[in-house]
């Protein structure tokens, strides 16, 4: 058994005889989701105090906006957002793309900082 360390908190690798796994949390405070986008929709732009994300895009492309660079994730992509970030997933396609999203530490609503919101929330 072989175990590769990760560069995001709380993940690794784990090679065994038959295939491996990834492990993405351990014994610490998350909220896993998967996030459906629509056709033409977007997230607001935003950050958070309290938590970092990963996501990694399961159907897609997904229009992803992470600090200053913006770029269309593919399916399997892995995208980290540390904490405080600013960003924000979109969907330019004409099918509804899904997105897994791991967020570590304390979630809360409350914590959303919007920046733009195409919502006017």
């Amino acid at each position: 058994m072989t175990s590769l360390p990760d560069p995001r908190e709380g993940m690794f690798v784990s090679n065994r005889p038959w295939g491996g796994f990834e492990q993405f949390t351990l014994n610490e405070p998350t909220t896993v989701k998967i996030i459906t986008v629509d056709p033409g929709h977007r997230l607001s732009l935003q950050t958070h105090e309290r938590r970092a994300e990963f996501w990694q895009v399961l159907d897609g492309p997904i229009d992803v906006t992470v600090g200053d660079e913006t770029w269309s994730a593919q399916p399997g992509e892995r995208v980290w957002v540390e904490q405080g970030a600013v960003h924000r997933m979109g969907n330019s396609t004409d099918r509804p793309g899904r997105v897994l999203e791991i967020g570590y530490g304390t979630f809360d609503e409350d914590d959303i900082v919007r920046l733009e919101d195409d919502y006017q929330r």
